[in-house]
């Protein structure tokens, strides 16, 4: 699949066009959808709205715990000694990753079978029972459980990302995933935020709330409550979403944009275009264009997660580790306003670089300067005071903004090569492997980390340098994985 006709074939989808009205289909729902496509050019803000609110209430849970676990775990007495804390709590943060990578697959072919729209509601539903459940644990295994199921249940990453793909015109395409893409780097940080101000609320709040109250006698269910509740008003608002698959008789029948790409090249591609139609799923992972980008996804995703887990612990260090010694305030103001940095630079910036540009040419400027961003980082232990602040928030700031270039870039690599009645099963796939590298990135973190503090001089680096140079290596690796022979672009994104 990564070259001829198929991979031009492949490539279509994301080509939008206006040459299907005699191909609608009364009662479909996408073909609904592509009739308004067609007639309204404006940017598609309610829905994009309603994407944006259940993309963060389904991301929130995620890093939500983090805040509180080590505290959780204490007081489930599940440990016989204090040092095995960290060991029992790790389980309980790789549950929610181990059972997404083992539903994220089927989730993707429900959502190309059954429509985007039942899968987005199931995954919300989910994120409001097992999530309140989760707060309410009183057992480690409880705990583990909730946890795990909630994983399972909430297969939303996917398919969304599908959604945000089709319910638009190609020109909007890169402002629908990077809402997706923006909304879970908030809730990444709105999560552990409301984790660690909600958590134990009867010892930080005793003139709210009593110990002999429900939020007492459970001192973790406040947050996952009012993440809960969050979620039922994203599940209301799920109701006005339209549906984007195509539900009619004719399999054949491609949507406005599969269908005008086919005809503009069918005088090039000839009867190739045909075959690759009918590609079915199981071949999915033969298409190199999909799976190069997939890969791709996979290293950047290891390093992001990776990083974010050797920021929180580097930048709370002893200055004796060549820490930064800030408080957990500060590193929460820090993510904060990085937060909302990445969500303005994705509204009002990140358009503007992809209108001009392209979605993709921007990748390895973006992989680049990230690389060269994270070198500076281990000087930074040498400032102090407002002068430190001030240059981590915007060293961490731009960091976070190359990063989401490099998602979206990504996203939109994916599910430019293959069809839509294959895009929830390929996300599916993306999500399946991207999860099991996030799952091992923070357990690789900490190890790197604990061994760098152990290791400050008598290596040819300090190890807090050597630390920074391995996560660089990540991203080094990325960046050479975007040239041939390894990377196939393809045709509908070379110009």
């Amino acid at each position: 699949m990564a070259s001829g006709g198929e991979s031009g074939a492949a490539a279509a989808p994301l080509l939008l066009g206006g040459a299907r009205s005699q191909h609608y289909y009364e009662g479909c729902p996408g073909c609904r959808l592509d009739q308004i496509n067609k007639t309204k050019a404006g940017i598609p803000y309610l829905n994009f709205f309603y994407i944006w609110v259940v993309c963060l209430t389904a991301a929130m849970p995620i890093q939500s715990l983090f805040p509180y676990l080590y505290f959780m775990i204490r007081d489930l007495k599940v440990t016989k000694q204090e040092q095995d804390i960290g060991f029992y709590a790790g389980f309980v943060g790789a549950t929610y990753f181990l059972g997404r990578t083992i539903s994220a697959v089927p989730w993707g072919m429900f959502a190309d079978k059954y429509g985007r729209k039942p899968c987005i509601v199931i995954s919300i539903l989910s994120v409001i029972v097992f999530n309140t459940l989760f707060g309410l644990s009183t057992t480690y295994w409880m705990a583990i459980v909730t946890r795990g199921l909630l994983g399972l249940l909430c297969g939303i990453l996917g398919p969304i990302k599908a959604y945000a793909s089709e319910v638009c015109r190609k020109e909007h395409q890169a402002l629908g995933i990077s809402l997706v893409t923006s909304s879970r780097a908030i809730a990444l940080v709105v999560g552990p935020a409301i984790g660690g101000f909600l958590a134990q609320p009867a010892k930080k709040y005793p003139n709210l709330f009593s110990e002999k109250s429900i939020f007492g006698r459970f001192p973790y269910f406040l947050p996952c409550f009012v993440i809960s509740v969050l979620a039922a008003g994203a599940c209301i608002a799920c109701i006005w979403l339209p549906e984007t698959l195509h539900f009619h008789h004719d399999d054949k029948v491609e949507s406005i944009d599969e269908l005008e790409a086919q005809i503009g090249e069918s005088n090039s591609e000839g009867g190739k275009s045909k075959e690759s139609r009918g590609e079915s799923t199981k071949n999915l992972l033969k298409n190199w264009q999909l799976m190069s980008a997939v890969i791709l996804y996979c290293v950047f995703s290891l390093h992001d997660t990776a990083y974010l887990e050797t920021f929180s612990l580097w930048a709370v260090s002893s200055r004796k580790f060549r820490g930064l010694s800030l408080t957990s305030q500060d590193v929460g103001t820090v993510l904060a306003i990085s937060g909302f940095g990445v969500l303005v630079y994705q509204l009002a910036i990140y358009p503007s670089i992809a209108k001009y540009f392209g979605p993709i040419k921007p990748f390895r400027p973006a992989a680049i300067l990230s690389i060269l961003l994270l070198a500076t980082y281990p000087f930074t232990a040498n400032l102090h005071g407002l002068e430190l602040k001030i240059l981590i928030n915007i060293a961490s700031l731009l960091k976070n903004m190359f990063a989401a270039t490099i998602t979206i870039a990504c996203n939109i690599l994916q599910n430019t090569a293959v069809t839509q009645e294959q895009r929830g099963v390929a996300n599916g796939i993306s999500v399946t492997l991207m999860s099991m590298f996030k799952a091992v990135a923070p357990a690789a973190a900490g190890i790197l980390f604990s061994w760098a503090q152990k290791h400050i001089s008598g290596l040819f680096l300090p190890g807090d340098q050597i630390m920074f140079l391995m996560l660089n290596l990540v991203s080094v690796i990325g960046l050479v994985l975007t040239f041939q022979p390894f990377f196939s672009l393809p045709i509908a994104m070379r110009r």
